[in-house]
């Protein structure tokens, strides 16, 4: 048997291949929907540790250290196989998306804060002078100036979300790495794992292409 039969065996492909999208549907459910709430949990948690009170200040900071060390699988884990006994049962997909979103929550509130705290001082007092209020000058000065610095490292942290995905396969979700693994088994075949590898591939690649635009326009002179 040679190369071409084990890892790309064409009949394999085709037998497969509707249950590898809809991994990929699944996939990009989990992904967006993740993304999304990622974005508006780090937000607020960005807000609170800029300007909240201190106590508010100390817990923020402590939430974004715990989840930006533990492992996602770890966290995943816990989410899928630990609460239940505490009488919390969620399933596959609210669990992966419970990981994913406390995860990117706390790397996205960081991203923020980074944004923001790049933002010239003299913004927040000229804004002060015109007698914009502090929620006004948050939303219609610094915010749109911050999401500007911010997109490039936001794009790659959905990225980094989207690939996450894979790990939700051990809670028995079925995305597309998961419908590979079980295509595979199927088939005794691996030409499931390339093919789901390659879509991975297809769909992140002019992802990864547009960060590297966007730095590299957003850091030229004058921008």
């Amino acid at each position: 048997m040679d190369i071409f039969d084990t890892f790309l065996n064409a009949d394999v492909m085709r037998r497969t291949f509707p249950m590898l999208l809809q991994g990929l549907w699944i996939t990009l459910q989990l992904g967006a929907a993740s993304i999304v709430a990622g974005l508006v949990l780090g937000l607020g948690l960005a807000m609170a540790r800029l300007y909240g009170p201190a106590p508010v200040r100390f817990v923020t900071r402590l939430y974004i250290d715990i989840f930006r060390s533990i492992p996602l699988l770890v966290l995943l884990i816990i989410v899928y196989y630990a609460l239940p006994f505490v009488g919390l049962r969620l399933s596959p997909f609210l669990s992966a998306m419970s990981a994913l979103t406390l995860v990117s929550g706390a790397y996205t509130a960081e991203i923020f804060r980074a944004g923001i705290e790049a933002i010239p001082k003299g913004q927040f007092e000229a804004s002060a002078a015109l007698g914009l209020s502090g929620r006004q000058t948050m939303a219609d000065v610094i915010l749109p100036q911050a999401v500007r610095i911010v997109i490039p490292p936001l794009t790659n942290n959905s990225i980094n979300v989207v690939k996450d995905t894979a790990l939700a396969s051990v809670v028995a979700m079925p995305d597309l790495l998961k419908q590979a693994t079980q295509a595979q088994a199927l088939a005794a075949n691996p030409t499931p794992l390339i093919v789901a590898a390659a879509i991975y591939i297809a769909f992140l690649w002019p992802l990864v292409a547009l960060v590297s635009r966007m730095e590299r326009r957003f850091s030229a002179p004058g921008r």
